[in-house]
């Protein structure tokens, strides 16, 4: 729903009515992930897609008889085959998708989870959408990461599943009491930290940044950080060791680590606290001697085999890469095989 953020802010601000669909739950291959989701606004103006195309005719009929109401449905599709190929899709299967107006101003709990959705997708923070997925009705909340709820009230258990989806990044479909909820997951933009302005960095940014990765490089040799040419600029620059830098960044499940000095002094700095925090990838460059050395090092800081077995080294997919471009794109293929794990 991210990249309905534009859209929403315009409609929001023109006070338009409109209706959010989302795709809620998946059986076989279906289209569209869970969490794929459409805005059709009270024009039939449409942002997003639910299937690539084969049930957005239907969902637009659904959606006009419940624009500017307060009531939400689901809805059921099997998407054949037939359909699939037309759009330029592999194969079918089936989706459940949940309908229902979505508020564009005032004072009421669920304009309030608008306002707050907004502001919070806009300065890059991690929520949770949680809706009640009850027909004739529309009850959502907002979880920020620390538990903090706006909108309708719900089940401790709920809450607690919602916070457990935040941390792994995941949708789910929970029931409780035989109530039934959609956790729908925003994580923050996902941030790849490269320790090391190599002539690699300068390719692996033009990538990461292709893929809305935020990019901070961190290095501590001025000729490197200040003389590397960048095609794209990298979102922040540090000319410090890791440890001077690492601390004041959230280091969590939506960080991707690449190491890429080839200075022990600089990688190892990194590598001591990156190994400590829950980080999604941590990746390094070097030849297996190279990285056996450097396991050697952090076994004798006090690292486990296990800590260690974490870092991907020699970093990247095995595409036989030649040149800083190929290498670039195997460790970017690498840093997404990690992230769409949690898909």
């Amino acid at each position: 729903m991210k990249e309905l953020l534009r859209p929403l802010h315009a409609w929001v601000e023109q006070k338009k009515t409109m209706v959010l669909a989302r795709v809620i739950q998946t059986w076989g291959s279906s289209p569209r992930p869970v969490g794929s989701s459409m805005l059709i606004s009270g024009d039939m103006e449409m942002a997003g897609s639910v299937s690539g195309g084969c049930v957005e005719g239907a969902v637009l009929k659904e959606a006009k008889s419940i624009m500017g109401g307060t009531k939400g449905k689901q809805l059921h599709y099997g998407v054949s085959d037939d359909d699939a190929w037309a759009v330029g899709l592999s194969c079918g299967g089936k989706i459940q998708v949940y309908l229902q107006p979505w508020f564009a101003g005032g004072s009421s709990p669920q304009e309030e989870v608008t306002g707050k959705l907004l502001e919070l997708l806009s300065e890059n923070k991690t929520c949770a959408l949680v809706t009640a997925l009850i027909d004739d009705g529309n009850q959502n909340t907002l979880i920020t990461t620390d538990g903090t709820k706006y909108g309708a009230e719900l089940p401790d258990e709920v809450l607690q599943k919602s916070l457990e989806a935040i941390e792994k990044h995941t949708h789910s479909t929970v029931t409780v009491d035989n109530a039934h909820y959609f956790i729908h997951v925003f994580p923050r933009r996902s941030q790849m930290i490269i320790i090391g302005a190599a002539h690699i960095t300068a390719d692996l940014v033009q990538l990461a940044h292709q893929f809305d990765f935020e990019t901070i490089v961190i290095d501590p040799r001025g000729t490197f950080a200040k003389n590397t040419t960048f095609a794209v600029r990298p979102d922040q620059v540090f000319e410090k060791y890791p440890s001077e830098v690492l601390n004041d960044f959230e280091l969590d499940s939506n960080t991707y680590a690449v190491i890429l000095s080839h200075d022990p002094k600089i990688d190892d700095d990194a590598l001591q606290i990156l190994l400590r925090k829950k980080v999604a990838y941590i990746g390094a460059l070097g030849s297996k001697k190279n990285h056996e050395k450097r396991s050697n090092r952090l076994l004798a800081k006090g690292f486990t085999n296990e800590d260690i077995a974490r870092i991907d080294a020699p970093i990247g997919l095995d595409i036989n890469a030649i040149g800083a471009k190929e290498i670039a794109f195997s460790i970017m293929g690498a840093v997404i095989k990690a992230k769409n794990a949690y898909l």
